[in-house]
């Protein structure tokens, strides 16, 4: 079996104009990239009227684990089988990020058969964005010091300043550093840091702005720090904003792509979901849905991760949403939470399945229960699964009235995904779909209720502790009218606990949080739990060490 990079260079792609033809986008509308990847017009998109009748498909997972889950290769795939059941389709992804493209994952474009293309693009700086989000983010900081240096006019305490740099890469020695060392002529000294691009403030707005207007009104709003008196100091009043969205103004425009099947595809924004919101941009989702009839969408990790926030945050934000979900396992994963070493995931193991399957069964109540949404369950095929490990699936399943459906789209692409598309079609075409959306917590519970419900309902957890200085600042962020702010929580994705080690459906345990971040532009508070850091370091072998160019000069190691 090729590779997926194999794959992808050796697939045949439609010119992108071609591609937004079958959306009824005409070339004027494009501003293409080479000839493969094109941004669309916001104003082309925003004269769009809206298609009442268009489906949004969520796609989340299990708890995810080292055997790999496939989320966004089911996301194509199922994009790809929609098309190829006759429905007008339109898959919705994130961009991916050059720190786990560099450090685990190697590549974030699908895999197989059922991947976005150009693939090596995808994953190496595609149009830019996320360099425009990581310039836009820098010039504030330098904005900060360069005012402090320049007589502190708004009086920013330098001990208070919240406000970090940003790159989009993992590098654990700039967690923590000291800026403007060498003398008066190079500023005040003071402790600073850089988070990844994918988790800053920039990100979140940048997913959450709904047009250039309201981006620069959000950068605007972004709280740096405080002053002595600890009163909010905002980007605004360092009239940085307005420089910052002349950076960003392109970069807004959605990005236009192809599947391996030539079917369209969205890829905007980048948040990881278990640090920052895990959802792209709002434009690009809103825009899909006046494009097509299915948008499928998939948010960052397990749904008690991506999913949560994508309910609580965006969809909250927005109007946006789901008509259905489908959750994503591979029954190697499952057996993984039922104990079993990742080296043995393989071998047919009924016990360990049987317990790990405590995992997904929490992910569907939530789904069902505590969204208010239908789901079904698409379990990755790998060879070797057997009959009596996916009979002893549908069995549990059953009790929990979920179809469960056998997707074959890593091999076959869009064919190997058909069950599932009828599956899904068959869902959100059935009288009453889709209306018992329900949001976790309402907007009037304190910062503590909301983080409470998140941790009682979705993770399972008995209870909440803030250390000493994570309730002073829910305390300040009350005070301050920060309250009504839905909550973001950055903790590990491997668990429903705040311990990466815990698999299966841990229960009873207690959430740490040990720091409370305002992101004013973006409008929701990110509680950092347990030991989850916001700039990731990279693996002991790096996927960068696998990454290089051949003879011919074709990028080979990309996953």
């Amino acid at each position: 079996m090729a590779s997926d990079i194999e794959i992808a260079q050796h697939a045949t792609l439609h010119r992108i104009t071609d591609v937004a033809s079958k959306l009824g986008i005409a070339d004027e509308h494009l501003e293409p990239y080479g000839h493969y990847k094109a941004k669309i017009s916001l104003d082309y998109l925003a004269g769009l009227p809206p298609r009442p009748n268009a489906k949004l498909i969520l796609v989340t997972a299990i708890s995810p684990t080292p055997a790999g889950e496939g989320k966004t290769t089911t996301t194509v795939g199922l994009g790809d089988a929609l098309n190829r059941i006759g429905k007008r389709a339109i898959v919705c992804l994130r961009e991916p990020s050059l720190g786990p493209v560099f450090g685990v994952k190697g590549g974030a474009a699908g895999g197989g058969y059922a991947q976005v293309v150009p693939m090596e693009d995808i994953n190496l700086h595609f149009t830019g964005d996320f360099n425009a989000i990581g310039l836009a983010n820098n010039l504030l900081a330098a904005m900060i010091d360069n005012h402090i240096h320049h007589g502190n006019e708004l009086g920013i305490d330098v001990r208070r300043i919240t406000w970090k740099r940003v790159m989009d890469m993992n590098d654990r020695a700039l967690r923590d550093i000291t800026v403007s060392l060498g003398g008066p002529a190079n500023g005040y000294p003071r402790e600073d840091g850089f988070d990844i691009v994918v988790a800053s403030e920039v990100m979140a707005i940048f997913c959450l702005a709904t047009s250039i207007a309201d981006l620069k009104e959000r950068l605007g709003n972004i709280v740096i720090g405080y002053t002595r008196e600890q009163k909010p100091v905002t980007a605004r009043e360092l009239e940085a904003h307005g420089a910052m969205t002349v950076l960003l103004k392109e970069a807004l425009k959605p990005n236009l792509v192809q599947t391996l099947e030539n079917n369209p595809a969205i890829l905007h924004g980048g948040p990881f979901a278990n640090i920052a919101h895990g959802c792209n941009s709002v434009i690009a989702t809103q825009a899909s849905l006046r494009l097509g009839d299915y948008v499928v969408t998939e948010a960052g990790f397990g749904a008690d991760l991506g999913a949560e926030k994508f309910i609580d945050i965006k969809c909250r934000k927005s109007g946006l949403r789901p008509d259905a979900v489908v959750i994503v396992a591979t029954l190697r994963a499952l057996k993984y939470h039922g104990g079993v070493d990742v080296k043995n995931v393989s071998q047919e193991n009924l016990a360990a399945l049987e317990a790990g399957i405590a995992n997904l069964e929490r992910h569907v109540r939530n789904v069902r229960e505590h969204y208010g949404l239908p789901c079904v369950v698409s379990i990755n095929n790998f060879t070797f699964d057997t009959q009596a490990e996916l009979d002893l699936l549908q069995s549990r399943m059953q009790k929990l009235d979920t179809p469960v459906f056998v997707a074959r789209h890593w091999a076959e692409g869009g064919k190997g995904a058909e069950n599932v598309a009828r599956a899904v079609v068959d869902l959100v075409e059935r009288p009453g779909a889709g209306t018992n959306f329900k949001f976790v917590y309402e907007d009037s519970a304190t910062l503590v209720e909301k983080i409470t419900a998140i941790a009682t309902k979705i993770y399972g957890a008995a209870n909440v502790v803030f250390d000493g200085k994570a309730r002073a600042q829910v305390k300040k962020l009350e005070e301050d009218g920060f309250g009504s702010y839905p909550v973001c929580v950055a903790k590990t994705q491997y668990s429903f606990s705040t311990d990466p080690a815990a698999r299966g459906a841990p229960s009873g345990h207690t959430i740490n949080v040990r720091e409370v971040r305002l992101a004013a532009g973006a409008q929701f508070v990110v509680m950092i739990c347990g030991d989850v850091m916001t700039m990731p370091g990279l693996p002991k072998q790096p996927s960068a060490a696998k990454i290089d160019l051949d003879e011919q000069g074709r990028v080979v190691g990309l996953f």
